[in-house]
Protein backbone atom coordinates (compact mmCIF):
# COMPACT_ATOMS: atom_id res chain seq x y z
CA UNK A 1 0.00 0.00 0.00
CA UNK A 2 1.21 3.45 -0.86
CA UNK A 3 -0.10 6.96 -1.07
CA UNK A 4 0.16 9.29 -4.04
CA UNK A 5 -0.31 13.02 -3.57
CA UNK A 6 -1.25 15.16 -6.53
CA UNK A 7 -0.87 18.94 -6.18
CA UNK A 8 -3.25 21.14 -8.19
CA UNK A 9 -3.34 24.88 -8.74
CA UNK A 10 -7.10 24.86 -9.35
CA UNK A 11 -9.96 23.34 -7.37
CA UNK A 12 -11.82 22.32 -10.50
CA UNK A 13 -8.88 20.20 -11.66
CA UNK A 14 -8.69 18.56 -8.25
CA UNK A 15 -12.44 17.85 -8.38
CA UNK A 16 -12.00 16.31 -11.85
CA UNK A 17 -9.21 14.10 -10.49
CA UNK A 18 -11.38 12.89 -7.62
CA UNK A 19 -14.29 12.17 -9.99
CA UNK A 20 -12.00 10.24 -12.35
CA UNK A 21 -10.50 8.21 -9.52
CA UNK A 22 -13.96 7.46 -8.08
CA UNK A 23 -15.08 6.23 -11.50
CA UNK A 24 -12.11 3.83 -11.50
CA UNK A 25 -13.26 2.37 -8.18
CA UNK A 26 -10.78 4.01 -5.83
CA UNK A 27 -12.45 5.12 -2.60
CA UNK A 28 -9.61 5.92 -0.20
CA UNK A 29 -9.18 9.53 -1.33
CA UNK A 30 -8.40 12.57 0.81
CA UNK A 31 -8.37 16.20 -0.24
CA UNK A 32 -6.42 19.18 1.08
CA UNK A 33 -8.00 22.55 0.36
CA UNK A 34 -7.16 26.16 1.25
CA UNK A 35 -10.89 26.99 1.34
CA UNK A 36 -14.03 24.84 1.28
CA UNK A 37 -14.89 23.61 -2.21
CA UNK A 38 -18.44 22.29 -2.54
CA UNK A 39 -17.78 20.07 -5.54
CA UNK A 40 -14.87 18.33 -3.84
CA UNK A 41 -16.88 17.84 -0.64
CA UNK A 42 -19.74 16.28 -2.61
CA UNK A 43 -17.36 13.99 -4.48
CA UNK A 44 -15.71 12.83 -1.26
CA UNK A 45 -19.16 11.91 0.02
CA UNK A 46 -18.52 13.31 3.46
CA UNK A 47 -21.15 12.48 6.02
CA UNK A 48 -22.37 14.08 9.21
CA UNK A 49 -19.94 13.65 12.07
CA UNK A 50 -20.96 11.18 14.79
CA UNK A 51 -19.45 13.46 17.45
CA UNK A 52 -22.91 14.72 18.35
CA UNK A 53 -23.81 11.17 19.42
CA UNK A 54 -20.83 11.08 21.78
CA UNK A 55 -21.90 14.43 23.25
CA UNK A 56 -25.49 13.24 23.69
CA UNK A 57 -24.44 10.01 25.40
CA UNK A 58 -22.04 11.93 27.63
CA UNK A 59 -24.76 14.41 28.55
CA UNK A 60 -27.26 11.69 29.44
CA UNK A 61 -24.68 9.79 31.48
CA UNK A 62 -23.67 13.02 33.22
CA UNK A 63 -27.28 13.86 34.06
CA UNK A 64 -27.91 10.39 35.47
CA UNK A 65 -24.67 10.51 37.46
CA UNK A 66 -25.51 14.05 38.59
CA UNK A 67 -28.72 12.85 40.21
CA UNK A 68 -27.37 9.45 41.37
CA UNK A 69 -24.37 10.84 43.24
CA UNK A 70 -26.23 13.18 45.63
CA UNK A 71 -29.10 10.72 46.07
CA UNK A 72 -26.63 7.97 47.02
CA UNK A 73 -24.81 10.37 49.32
CA UNK A 74 -28.03 11.41 51.09
CA UNK A 75 -29.06 7.78 51.65
CA UNK A 76 -25.59 6.77 52.83
CA UNK A 77 -25.20 9.71 55.28
CA UNK A 78 -28.71 10.87 56.08
CA UNK A 79 -29.11 14.21 57.84
CA UNK A 80 -32.30 14.63 59.80
CA UNK A 81 -33.58 18.07 58.85
CA UNK A 82 -36.80 18.56 60.81
CA UNK A 83 -39.09 16.15 58.99
CA UNK A 84 -38.24 17.35 55.45
CA UNK A 85 -37.77 14.64 52.81
CA UNK A 86 -34.22 13.39 52.32
CA UNK A 87 -34.49 13.42 48.55
CA UNK A 88 -35.28 16.92 47.38
CA UNK A 89 -34.84 17.29 43.63
CA UNK A 90 -34.38 21.10 43.24
CA UNK A 91 -30.93 21.28 44.89
CA UNK A 92 -29.79 18.22 42.96
CA UNK A 93 -30.61 19.86 39.61
CA UNK A 94 -27.56 22.14 39.90
CA UNK A 95 -25.23 19.16 40.38
CA UNK A 96 -26.91 17.24 37.56
CA UNK A 97 -26.63 20.24 35.23
CA UNK A 98 -22.92 20.68 35.90
CA UNK A 99 -22.18 16.98 35.50
CA UNK A 100 -24.19 16.90 32.26
CA UNK A 101 -21.97 19.58 30.78
CA UNK A 102 -18.79 17.98 32.15
CA UNK A 103 -19.53 14.49 30.83
CA UNK A 104 -20.75 15.81 27.46
CA UNK A 105 -17.57 17.83 27.01
CA UNK A 106 -15.29 14.97 28.01
CA UNK A 107 -17.00 12.36 25.81
CA UNK A 108 -17.20 14.83 22.93
CA UNK A 109 -13.45 15.48 23.13
CA UNK A 110 -12.61 11.77 23.46
CA UNK A 111 -14.89 10.97 20.51
CA UNK A 112 -13.22 13.68 18.44
CA UNK A 113 -9.74 12.42 19.23
CA UNK A 114 -10.73 8.81 18.55
CA UNK A 115 -12.48 9.48 15.25
CA UNK A 116 -9.72 11.81 14.07
CA UNK A 117 -7.16 9.07 14.69
CA UNK A 118 -5.18 11.24 17.07
CA UNK A 119 -2.47 11.12 18.07
CA UNK A 120 -1.01 10.24 14.69
CA UNK A 121 2.27 8.39 14.79
CA UNK A 122 3.13 9.22 11.18
CA UNK A 123 2.96 12.77 9.88
CA UNK A 124 0.28 13.19 7.20
CA UNK A 125 1.15 14.05 3.62
CA UNK A 126 1.02 17.78 3.52
CA UNK A 127 2.37 20.78 1.73
CA UNK A 128 2.45 24.40 2.94
CA UNK A 129 0.87 25.46 -0.36
CA UNK A 130 -2.41 23.79 0.67
CA UNK A 131 -2.91 26.61 3.16
CA UNK A 132 -2.47 29.28 0.50
CA UNK A 133 -3.71 28.61 -3.00
CA UNK A 134 -3.15 24.98 -4.04
CA UNK A 135 -5.27 21.85 -3.70
CA UNK A 136 -4.07 18.35 -2.92
CA UNK A 137 -5.54 14.95 -3.70
CA UNK A 138 -4.09 12.04 -1.73
CA UNK A 139 -4.94 8.52 -2.90
CA UNK A 140 -4.13 5.34 -0.99
CA UNK A 141 -3.67 2.51 -3.45
CA UNK A 142 -1.99 -0.86 -3.83
CA UNK A 143 1.39 -1.19 -5.50
CA UNK A 144 -0.30 -2.57 -8.61
CA UNK A 145 -2.49 0.54 -8.92
CA UNK A 146 0.25 3.14 -8.43
CA UNK A 147 1.05 3.65 -12.12
CA UNK A 148 -2.62 3.86 -13.09
CA UNK A 149 -3.31 6.42 -10.37
CA UNK A 150 -0.22 8.42 -11.32
CA UNK A 151 -1.40 8.50 -14.94
CA UNK A 152 -4.89 9.67 -13.89
CA UNK A 153 -3.41 12.44 -11.74
CA UNK A 154 -1.21 13.57 -14.63
CA UNK A 155 -4.16 13.50 -17.06
CA UNK A 156 -6.23 15.75 -14.83
CA UNK A 157 -3.54 18.43 -14.60
CA UNK A 158 -1.51 17.77 -11.47
CA UNK A 159 1.47 20.13 -11.34
CA UNK A 160 3.34 17.78 -8.99
CA UNK A 161 2.92 14.16 -7.89
CA UNK A 162 4.65 12.78 -4.81
CA UNK A 163 4.77 9.27 -3.37
CA UNK A 164 4.67 8.28 0.29
CA UNK A 165 5.31 4.60 0.93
Amino acid sequence: MGTLLGVYDDGTKAADAIATLRDDGLNDISAYMPTPHQTIEKLLRTSTSPIRTFVLVGGVLGCVAGFALPIYTVYDWPLIVGGKPLISIPPFVVIAFEMTILFAAILGMLGFLGLAGLPQMRPPLHDARFSNDHFGVAVRCTNAQVETVRAKLEETGAIEIRTDA
